[in-house]
């Protein structure tokens, strides 16, 4: 379980982790652990919310900067590359198996660029809601313990979709990882989440249901689009899906704080 633990957070993470043996042994566990590297990112969030509102202000322009970059620096920007060459694919409009092909391409398409600024422009700007928001009167701890739970929730999904969606190829990390994992692993996870998103609505039910809602519904699209323009999923599509339910989380937020739901 200890490899699987190291694994997982090697794979997933820049957290530093003592080097182990990849194998199917040690990667049976391993997405178990996965929603865990959210806990990390929700831990730092927190963290960062908290300096802001009682220690010192850092200033919504910095404040939101700083929210923003966490998840890339403690992901190494492992999923956003994985949403970067998934809208490269998407707005070629080629065949299923062409897009494929684009999807392992190291060269970055211009699609790649546009796509992912304005990504980060749209993230800053909502995360600067929430830097700015928290300053003028501090959130509560159930608010912003919600708000970091949800790391952990979009990744215990992700990890679901990992186990259980349809692979657009039998070979790649995504595919290797599933065939792996253990039959158990799916009920691990499936409790994570549960408790998870229980713990979320006991905190404060209306940013709960707010974030469970989005992040929900774009696991619903992303299934319905992976498997009609890719025949499946894989690692970059995956890394998608995570990026934008991160996106879709963080505007329920907005609408939660812009309508007076905080309490």
């Amino acid at each position: 379980m200890l490899r699987s633990f190291i694994i997982a957070f090697s794979t997933y993470s820049k957290v530093p982790m003592p080097k182990v043996t990849w194998d199917e042994k040690g990667m049976r566990y391993s997405m178990c652990f996965f929603p865990f590297v959210g806990v990390v990112i929700g831990a730092c969030q927190y963290g960062i919310l908290y300096l802001s509102a009682y220690v010192c202000t850092l200033g919504h322009v910095l404040g939101g900067a700083i929210l923003t970059v966490i998840p890339i620096l403690i992901t190494g920007g492992i999923h956003m590359d994985g949403f970067l060459d998934t809208v490269d694919a998407k707005s070629s409009y080629k065949t299923k198996e062409e897009k494929l092909i684009i999807l392992k391409d190291p060269h970055t398409g211009a699609f790649a660029i546009i796509y992912g600024i304005v990504y980060m422009i749209l993230y800053y700007a909502m995360m600067q809601t929430v830097a700015a928001s928290n300053e003028k009167s501090p959130f509560s701890l159930s608010f912003v313990l919600t708000f970091a739970l949800s790391y952990v929730w979009i990744r215990v999904l992700s990890g679901i979709s990992v186990l259980t969606f349809k692979k657009a190829k039998t070979e790649g990390m995504l595919a290797e990882t599933a065939k792996a994992s253990d039959r158990s692993v799916l009920f691990y996870i499936s409790v994570i989440g549960v408790l998870c998103a229980g713990l979320m609505i006991a905190l404060n039910p209306i940013p709960a249901f707010a974030i469970l809602g989005s992040t929900l519904l774009v696991f619903l699209y992303y299934r319905l689009m992976s498997y009609r323009v890719f025949g499946g999923i894989t690692g970059d599509l995956a890394g998608y899906f995570l990026q934008l339910a991160e996106l879709a989380s963080l505007g329920a937020m907005n609408v939660v704080i812009l309508t007076g739901g905080t309490i």
